[in-house]
């Protein structure tokens, strides 16, 4: 298993087996998430007035679920790319896929 310099820049204090999360694919699903955010809060406020129209909301909901869609392929591309496309060079490529299986098994 690789050593990582937890000093280095773009390396993580917390790991799993020596692997972090991209720091790319970090901020790109934290965009997304403060996307679907926005869309929750306007669906409390909407919930709030007495003359909100049912399919407005059904619409910030598919806007909501749209958001957590592409924070889930983005953290999911950020995996595949940095841990299970160099699970081979490290030796623990059935750990990963075993745990990636797993993970999609709840989705």
């Amino acid at each position: 298993m690789s050593v990582i310099d937890k000093d280095a820049p773009g390396s993580c204090a917390h790991t799993h087996n020596g692997l972090c999360m991209p720091d790319a694919s970090r901020k790109a699903a934290r965009r997304r998430l403060a996307i679907a955010r926005g869309h929750l809060e306007s669906i409390q406020r909407m919930l709030d007035d007495p003359d909100v129209y049912c399919v407005d909301i059904l619409k910030q909901l598919k806007a909501v679920q749209g958001a957590l869609a592409g924070t889930g392929e983005v953290v999911l591309r950020g995996h595949l790319e940095a841990h299970v496309a160099t699970a081979e060079s490290r030796g623990d490529t059935l750990e990963i896929v075993d745990e990636l299986m797993h993970a999609l098994k709840y989705t």
